[in-house]
């Protein structure tokens, strides 16, 4: 088990929802640690040696040692800091929660984006319908007041896209009528206090969104 004043750095982006992610499970967990700053488009070489398979945010560094992908991140975290467990203790439900947080990054939150930031209208359609197929899982999935009881837990730090997204795109993203578990699961989620201090402004997310989609629609060198 990890010392609470061992050496801990996160490399990240402001407004991004992976590094987001990042930031509510150490919140939870109250794990003190430095925050360092990158900046799209101009990774700094200190990121680019910690995480040079995908060369993106977030990494943690826990004394000397680099963890990266923020799902990757949130495990590490939760077994190194056993106070204010992120995961269930359950074998199976833990199964569970690995397997609906993976379901969100492949099926929801790619589609998410796209329904949002694609410039063509016709592919903006086809990831909303994509969306609105998965997300109909997660509203028969979720049967508490947050996924898998009445804290926060690994599936929904994982789903925090859903309510970030409504924020910066200023619509909404789905139906409320449609999915209306998720719905009221967002306005818990985006008002739970650990998320009010951890979640940047909404100015913050969408100056992220906007210099995500110009680096990804730049050239490559």
């Amino acid at each position: 088990m990890a010392a609470i004043d061992e050496e801990v750095q996160l490399l990240g982006s402001v407004g991004s929802p992976f590094v987001i992610r990042v930031q509510i499970a150490l919140k939870l967990k109250g794990i003190e640690h430095k925050y360092v700053e990158e900046k799209l488009g101009n990774l700094s070489e200190t990121l680019l040696k910690y995480n040079p398979v995908y060369r993106m945010v977030p990494v943690l560094v826990h004394n000397g040692n680099p963890i990266s992908e923020s799902r990757v991140i949130i495990e590490y975290i939760d077994e190194a800091w056993k106070q204010n467990p992120i995961l269930p203790s359950d074998p199976y439900k833990r199964a569970l929660d690995r397997f609906w947080s993976k379901f969100i990054d492949e099926k929801c939150t790619i589609a998410a984006w796209k329904s949002v930031f694609m410039p063509d209208e016709k592919e903006r359609e086809k990831a909303r319908e994509e969306l609105f197929e998965a997300l109909q899982f997660l509203e028969n999935e979720l049967k508490d007041k947050f996924f898998g009881g009445e804290e926060i837990g690994f599936v929904g730090i994982a789903a925090l896209f859903i309510p970030l997204f409504q924020e910066v795109a200023e619509k909404q993203l789905f139906p409320g009528d449609k999915f209306p578990k998720l719905q009221k699961w967002s306005l818990d989620f985006y008002n739970h206090p650990v998320v009010k201090e951890v979640m940047p402004s909404k100015e913050q997310q969408f100056g992220y969104f906007k210099a995500r989609a110009a680096s990804l629609a730049a050239p490559s060198k």
